[in-house]
């Protein structure tokens, strides 16, 4: 799936994106994220700063769901497979942009989302139906 212009604007935009993984027995976890940004059409950049349960959920299951806080400017849920790098560019990248805005973070990974279905959380009839 391709994330449009409006999609990886909301996700940069919001201060927080809400990121959904379960256990490889089917445990539901979800934790507000402040470190998340698209860095191409398919793919959004998440910083690992903080992930405790949802990394071991990632590293078992790679599976993960993600939406925006203010769903009224994206009403969308991104789902796929994810990739944790701790390591060259992506990391640099994670690590550079999550010191520059609070200087005593120490990110110990990139998870990079790689999105494969987008579904509409828009209230409405079409509140479920997957996005061409």
């Amino acid at each position: 799936m391709v994330l449009t212009e409006e999609m990886k604007d909301a996700i940069e935009k919001d201060n927080v994106v809400f990121f959904a993984t379960a256990t490889p027995d089917g445990v539901p976890n979800v934790v507000p994220i402040g470190f998340a940004r698209p860095i191409d059409n398919n793919t959004i950049l998440i910083v690992d700063n903080y992930l405790n349960k949802t990394r071991k959920n990632l590293e078992k299951n790679p599976k993960a769901s993600l939406v925006v806080r203010d769903a009224s400017k994206a009403p969308y849920q991104f789902k796929g497979t994810v990739e944790i790098v701790e390591s060259g560019k992506y990391f640099d990248d994670a690590v550079d942009w999550a010191t520059s805005v609070m200087s005593q973070l120490a990110p110990k990974a990139a998870v990079l989302l790689k999105v494969e279905e987008i579904y509409s959380v828009q209230p409405g009839p079409d509140a479920g139906k997957k996005v061409d």
